[in-house]
C-alpha cells in the first residue's frame, strides 16, 4: 500500500525501485537427450509409463500365496516379472494398474497353475534372476505381444495351450 506524501518515513522504509531482469534468450531442444516430439519414444527397453505403478506392485504381491513354482524358481522373480507385464498392460490402456492386469500376467506365464510343461520350462529361463537384472525384466515384458495384453485373463487362460502364439518370436 502506498504511503501518503505528508507522512514522514525513513529512507530505508521507502519503496525501493524494482530490478528489471533481461528478457531471456530463445531456447531449443537440441541437447542429445532432449525429446523432439511431445510423444515419448517407444521401442525395446523403453518400458511404458503409467500412473501409480507402486500400487501395481502391491497388487502383484497379493499373488504370492497362489504361485505355483517349479524347482529353481523364486517367488520374487515371478512377482517382479509379472508386475512389469501387468503395468505394461495398464499403461497400454492409459490408466493405473488393477488386479486384472496382474491376474492376466500371472496367468499368461503359467504361475497360477494349469500351465503346459513347455511353457514352464521356457519361463524358468526367462525369469531366472529377473528380480535383480534389468535386462531380464525388459526381456520378459518385451516378449509379450501387445494383442495379448488386450485380452482378458479368461481369454488368456483359454489360449494357454497354444502359448507360443501369445508371445513374440
Amino acid at each position: 500500500m502506498t504511503q501518503p506524501d505528508y507522512v514522514p518515513i525513513a529512507t530505508a522504509d521507502g519503496v525501493r525501485p524494482s530490478e528489471r531482469l533481461p528478457v531471456p534468450a530463445g531456447w531449443r531442444a537440441d541437447r542429445p537427450a532432449d525429446e523432439s516430439a511431445p510423444v515419448p519414444p517407444t521401442g525395446p527397453r523403453f518400458g511404458r509409463p503409467g500412473p501409480d505403478l507402486g500400487y501395481g506392485l502391491k497388487l502383484a504381491k497379493r499373488f504370492t500365496d497362489r504361485l505355483e513354482l517349479t524347482d529353481g524358481e523364486h517367488a520374487e522373480d515371478a512377482i517382479i516379472g509379472c508386475f512389469l507385464v501387468g503395468t505394461r498392460r495398464a499403461g497400454l490402456f492409459g490408466r493405473a494398474p488393477v488386479i486384472h492386469d496382474m491376474e492376466l500376467a500371472f496367468t499368461l506365464w503359467g504361475f497360477l497353475g494349469d500351465a503346459p510343461p513347455d511353457l514352464m520350462a521356457h519361463r524358468r529361463t526367462m525369469f531366472l534372476g529377473a528380480a535383480h537384472h534389468y535386462d531380464e525384466q525388459r526381456a520378459i515384458v518385451d516378449k509379450v505381444k501387445e494383442d495379448t495384453l488386450r485380452l482378458t485373463p479368461a481369454e488368456v487362460r483359454a489360449r494357454l495351450e497354444d502359448w507360443p502364439g501369445l508371445f513374440e518370436s
